[in-house]
């Protein structure tokens, strides 16, 4: 009976994990093959992980499936998340038949990609408790 439901979790895994690819490849801009991927794929690896401990059954592979599963649903979104913004600010258009975007007008795009101005490093003589220069 094992047997049966780890292939259907690895069956079903499997499947989420090429909508996963699939949507990476046929998605019309960043923002959705990154959803896509994400997602579809966390849902796929976790089912992955889930028929493994149906087959070894182990508290070994337990605790490092769960600890797997755990990194992956806490890194994945984030890490997409954080990409999303990032791509947004830096100007990768969205979809030409996007609809709404939500994000439009609640930042000030200008202020948040404009790098702080440099200041120039300190020259020789701006510092009190150093010589001017060689020789001095």
């Amino acid at each position: 009976m094992n047997d049966l439901i780890a292939a259907a979790l690895m069956l079903l895994g499997a499947f989420f994990v090429l909508v996963s690819a699939l949507g990476a490849v046929r998605m019309p801009d960043l923002f959705m093959r990154m959803h896509a991927a994400t997602k579809a794929g966390t849902l796929g690896a976790g089912l992955v992980l889930a028929a493994a401990l149906f087959v070894f059954g182990t508290t070994a592979v337990t605790t490092k499936a769960v600890l797997v599963f755990l990194f992956l649903l806490l890194t994945a979104p984030v890490g997409a998340h954080v990409l999303g913004r990032a791509a947004y600010f830096d100007g990768v258009p969205l979809w030409d038949r996007t609809e709404v975007d939500a994000l439009q007008g609640k930042y000030d795009v200008e202020e948040a990609t404009t790098p702080a101005p440099v200041s120039a490093p300190p020259g020789p003589g701006d510092h009190p408790h150093e010589p001017d220069g060689p020789g001095s």
